[in-house]
């Protein structure tokens, strides 16, 4: 025990000799001369690194980018608003109801016009127990009084026979057709009381021939019927028949383009068919409407002892015809050259070829070579065919010769 505390006691003593002393130890690490023996193993751990604070970064904040409000360019023009003066009614079945929307497309340029479909599908004028043409088209006209044009349209639900009291006529025969031609009589003096222009349209071909065929019987009743009241007839047939007369589904449009113009079932129109079918319908209506006297100039006085009213250049297309007239009547002012003088609307028949009649100053020399022509002829052989340059004339820019 006592060794053991000695050899303990001598080993403390000898650290302490070499390490410098407890002086050392309370100081820290010693200088590298005064280390002792263990200078070589001491290792002083680096001193941390200083800390330099860092100055915050100035970020400057977004700019924010205002974008100019979009441009909206239409293609459609806008058209001004303005009071509707006339209304445009059309009645008949359902072809009449595909017509209406192709001619209120069609009068889309023309805001002062409106299209009234008052057309009813499945109806006609045989049975007039399911829907009375006549009587509908007087109470229509009755009560309103703003229509200024009727358009008419049916034929396909009429392929029936008409009960005459007991007795049944077939289609088409003679009774049926007297019977017929009275109920298109009602409809048309109906409008023709009132005054009202009436455009009756006539049913266009059909897939099934044999209605077709019947289609065209009842087209002439139509025109005979409608022009006789003092309407006009519009056929249709044409637009909708192919080069050999015959049915097609298939056609060109109203700006050339072939399409589909019927539907599947080979009697309706499609929407590129219906607005071909008011094509022709819409002609004769802009020309209904240009003929009406505008509102304020109908109550022109007409002058004492003739149907002429007072002031005639107040009338639709007057200005125009005045004008013309004065033209027309002008005498030719004296010492004016010619080219300001009055011309006629057509002048004299000038021939193409050839020579020019006697008394007419030629444009070009007319001297007739061997062939028959003139010299100028002669001249653009012998340029183009030959070769051969004209003779330059003195002062001209194709003359090369050096003065004299």
């Amino acid at each position: 025990m006592r060794l053991r505390s000695l050899v303990t006691v001598l080993g403390a003593a000898c650290l302490l000799f070499m390490t410098g002393g407890p002086s050392s130890l309370a100081q820290g690490a010693p200088p590298p001369q005064q280390r002792g023996f263990f200078s070589f193993f001491w290792q002083q751990p680096p001193p941390p690194p200083a800390v330099v604070p860092r100055r915050p970064r100035f970020v400057p904040p977004p700019v924010v980018k205002r974008r100019a409000p979009p441009v909206i360019v239409r293609d459609d023009p806008v058209i001004p608003k303005v009071d509707v003066a006339h209304h445009v009614v059309v009645i008949g079945d359902s072809l009449a109801v595909l017509l209406a929307g192709g001619l209120d497309d069609a009068l889309n340029d023309r805001p002062d016009v409106v299209v009234v479909n008052k057309a009813k599908p499945d109806s006609g004028l045989v049975r007039s127990d399911f829907y009375d043409w006549p009587k509908a088209a007087n109470d229509l006209l009755a009560s309103d009084s703003k229509i200024s044009l009727g358009v008419m349209l049916l034929g396909l639900n009429d392929r029936q026979a008409i009960r005459e009291g007991e007795t049944v006529h077939e289609p088409l025969s003679p009774r049926w057709s007297e019977l017929y031609k009275a109920r298109i009589d009602a409809v048309a003096n109906a409008f023709a009381a009132r005054r009202v222009p009436l455009i009756w349209v006539g049913a266009p071909p059909v897939q099934n021939p044999r209605l077709s065929a019947d289609f065209v019987s009842f087209n002439e009743l139509y025109r005979q019927q409608a022009e006789k009241a003092g309407g006009q007839y519009v056929d249709l047939w044409g637009a909708f028949v192919d080069a050999e007369n015959r049915y097609t589904a298939m056609g060109p449009d109203v700006s050339g383009q072939a399409m589909r113009l019927r539907l599947g079932d080979g009697i309706h129109f499609t929407t590129p068919g219906a607005r071909k079918a008011a094509h022709f319908v819409d002609v004769l209506i802009r020309r209904q409407i240009e003929s009406q006297p505008q509102p304020g100039l109908s109550a022109v006085p007409a002058a004492p002892g003739t149907g002429a009213p007072t002031n005639p250049e107040l009338q639709p297309g007057g200005i125009e015809r005045l004008i013309d007239a004065m033209v027309g009547n002008l005498p030719a002012a004296p010492g004016l050259p010619t080219a300001l003088q009055v011309k006629p609307l057509a002048g004299p028949i000038q021939p193409l070829t050839g020579q020019a009649s006697v008394g007419e100053q030629a444009l070009l020399a007319s001297i007739p070579d061997a062939r028959g022509r003139g010299e100028a002829a002669a001249q653009l052989d012998r340029i183009f065919g030959e070769g051969i340059a004209p003779e330059p004339k003195p002062g001209r820019l194709d003359d090369y010769k050096w003065p004299r």
